[in-house]
């Protein structure tokens, strides 16, 4: 099946928009390709990854999303000063630009090569899931280049669903699902769309793959290094519904176009009869996974976004 047939998307966003509208995405998707994509595509990985860095590193402390960054930085490690703050911050646009850099050349990368960009830890967790004949939920966050991990899973290979955040501009957004295909993803599930299909794979006992790292307004309140960050529960209620386990993963940057995958062991899902606190406590079990990685790589971890609520920095007394 092509990956034009495996792309998962409504058409009602498309279908809605003005002609204004579709006249931009297309501009876009110009930029995208005459900007961005062809000539990181015609350098090699390692020097597209270095320029990326470089290059982000310039840009990236001019927009609002920096000042995301460092407020989240010291809300997260108050007793750091001000240089760490703004090094660990800069150091994240950094990996972020490697990531960009990086995402062009996907497909050249085999994470089973001997010897080869990856280092895959505990690959066997994975061959446990395939062979049990049951499906799994795999968790993960926005380390380094989290498109690697994917990678990772699906060419083990791993039948499963891995979902994704659609980009509003359907014309990248479809580039970047033929990507992923390249890379070894054969069914791509767009968050908010592709429900019932993660509930059918799991019915079939295949795994489905989620981040589990970002704001969610819908989620609950539970602690983030300390203060409480909204939290998507589905990967949670999945596990239970289907009875299958929590699998986390972690990528790390060893270096431009150079990672370490690790699958970890499940986390423990919580059986007390109460099923509303027994989501709350696995969510908050995964909170603190979550945490644990962006400890020991906090420059690898995707800052930029708002993941607390404004409260949360005004409590601290950052704003």
């Amino acid at each position: 099946m092509s990956a034009e047939q495996q792309y998962m998307r409504s058409k009602d966003v498309e279908n809605r928009a003005s002609w204004g509208q579709k006249l931009q995405w297309r501009i876009e998707s110009i930029g995208w390709d005459v900007l961005y994509w062809a000539p990181f595509r015609a350098m090699g990985i390692d020097r597209a990854a270095r320029f990326g860095s470089w290059l982000f590193k310039k840009l990236g402390p001019m927009t609002s999303a920096h000042k995301t960054a460092l407020r989240n930085i010291r809300l997260a490690f108050p007793d750091w000063d001000d240089e760490q703050i703004k090094d660990t911050a800069l150091a994240a646009w950094s990996c972020f630009g490697q990531t960009a850099g990086e995402l062009p050349h996907l497909p050249e990368i085999d994470p089973y090569e001997p010897n080869g960009r990856v280092e895959v830890v505990n690959p066997e967790r994975m061959d446990a899931i395939r062979e049990s004949g049951r499906g799994a939920v795999f968790i993960s966050g926005h380390f380094a280049n989290w498109e690697v991990m994917a990678s990772v899973i699906c060419n083990r290979p791993v039948d499963c669903f891995v979902t994704y955040r659609a980009l509003n501009n359907p014309h990248i957004d479809r580039k970047l699902n033929k990507l992923r295909h390249d890379y070894g993803i054969s069914v791509l599930t767009p968050k908010g769309i592709g429900t019932r299909e993660i509930m059918n794979a799991l019915k079939a006992n295949k795994a489905v793959a989620l981040m589990n790292d970002q704001k969610f307004n819908e989620g609950i309140a539970v602690p983030l290094f300390g203060h409480d960050a909204m939290t998507a529960p589905g990967p949670t209620r999945l596990a239970m519904k289907y009875d299958v386990p929590i699998v986390p993963f972690s990528t790390e940057r060893t270096g431009p176009g150079r990672f370490r995958v690790t699958v970890h062991e499940p986390i423990e899902i919580a059986k007390t009869g109460d099923l509303e606190a027994d989501i709350r406590t696995t969510v908050e079990r995964i909170n603190a996974f979550v945490e644990e990685r962006v400890r020991e790589t906090p420059d690898q971890w995707f800052w930029m976004h708002r993941r607390w609520p404004k409260e949360a920095w005004r409590d601290a007394g950052i704003i």
